[in-house]
């Protein structure tokens, strides 16, 4: 099968890290894969296999993702079976792909909180296919835009990084003594691009209400445009000592095994990455309320969503979680490594993709 995955850039975000990883994961199967980006370069252009033909659209960075030159042109040229349109702006595009190429399937797909932009409410509706990375996300593509349930198959994100059994005590225990952490600190992580919509800002405004006897600290993971101005809100709550920026990491796994608990205050979420991440590693998670978050932990048992800026109750979950037994975080912990390692593995969910493929291919 020849399988063409659309994606604008290979920023560090999450969509853009299930692209790589299904593109890679494709090639691995034996399928003739293409991953064609709009944008060259991106944090993750590094880690896309040679098996995987990358091709790049704009012939040096324009920094304008939305600019995609001769696609249709490439895209025929290339006559996929299958074509997979990954975030918002391919997802624009594929009603123009699904016309250029009537005998493929072109296939959208929903990871957004956010309103979707006429386009791309135009190319669900004309696209052969919808994958929803929810089922919260479905309902809302069949409530709110319209969508007939049947022309939508849910399937869950994908462990990026799926724990390999190692875990040393002692790298742990160093990486927290980096940063000042103790044995008996709990580490509250977030992994995200610095980006509004991610509300790192509203993190810091909330951790700076904990109980001053508490000991916590925050990790910020991440960079990009919003990083400043939180670097500033940290100093301004005279937090430098408990909130701790640790810049871009390719592979935060050492990360998610060094910390505790994670937490997310973005509003616009469609099943995080990071929070399944997190759970894969045992972190339980407070974040607040949004499309799909409920389906990355079991709600009150390894997360706990909390309604969007209701900081009074954010701050009440993690006071609970931050003075829980250390024997009570531990069975939660393990619980929420089962859940996650079963519903999001990555074999489970590539499988997922291919099957949906061959169906869709076989109709006439």
């Amino acid at each position: 099968m020849k399988i063409l995955i659309a994606q604008d850039y290979l920023r560090s975000g999450g969509t853009e890290r299930q692209s790589v990883l299904l593109a890679n994961a494709f090639a691995a199967a034996g399928h003739a894969t293409t991953l064609l980006t709009f944008r060259p370069g991106g944090a993750l252009a590094g880690t896309v296999s040679d098996a995987v033909t990358h091709r790049v659209l704009q012939p040096f960075d324009l920094r304008l993702d939305w600019l995609a030159p001769r696609l249709l042109a490439t895209a025929h040229h290339l006559a996929p079976d299958v074509v997979l349109c990954m975030g918002r702006m391919a997802n624009c595009y594929a009603a123009s792909l699904q016309a250029a190429l009537p005998a493929a399937c072109v296939i959208g797909s929903m990871r957004t909180g956010k309103p979707l932009p006429a386009l791309f409410r135009r190319s669900l509706r004309t696209v052969r296919h919808i994958v929803a990375n929810s089922r919260d996300a479905r309902d809302t593509l069949v409530a709110r835009y319209r969508l007939p349930a049947g022309k939508i198959s849910v399937i869950y994100n994908s462990l990026v990084f799926p724990p390999d059994g190692f875990n040393s005590a002692a790298a742990r225990d160093f990486l927290r003594a980096e940063h000042g952490a103790t044995s008996r600190t709990r580490v509250l992580l977030c992994v995200a691009m610095f980006r509004p919509e991610k509300n790192q800002r509203e993190l810091v405004e909330i951790v700076a209400g904990l109980p001053e006897q508490l000991d916590w600290q925050l990790w910020l993971v991440g960079d990009g445009p919003a990083r400043a101005a939180c670097e500033r809100l940290v100093t301004e709550k005279n937090l430098s000592a408990r909130v701790k920026f640790l810049g871009f990491h390719r592979d935060p796994t050492p990360l998610y095994r060094a910390a505790d608990l994670a937490v997310h205050a973005s509003w616009s979420e469609a099943l995080s990455n990071f929070l399944i991440e997190g759970q894969a590693h045992g972190l339980l998670a407070v974040a607040c309320e949004a499309q799909g978050i409920r389906e990355c932990f079991r709600p009150g048992r390894t997360g706990w969503a909390i309604a969007r800026d209701d900081r009074a109750a954010f701050r009440a979950t993690l006071s609970r979680r931050i003075s829980e037994p250390q024997v009570a975080h531990d069975d939660r912990a393990a619980e929420a490594r089962a859940f996650a390692r079963t519903t999001f593995d990555p074999s489970r969910q590539v499988a997922a993709y291919l099957d949906l493929f061959a169906r869709l291919a076989s109709r006439p």
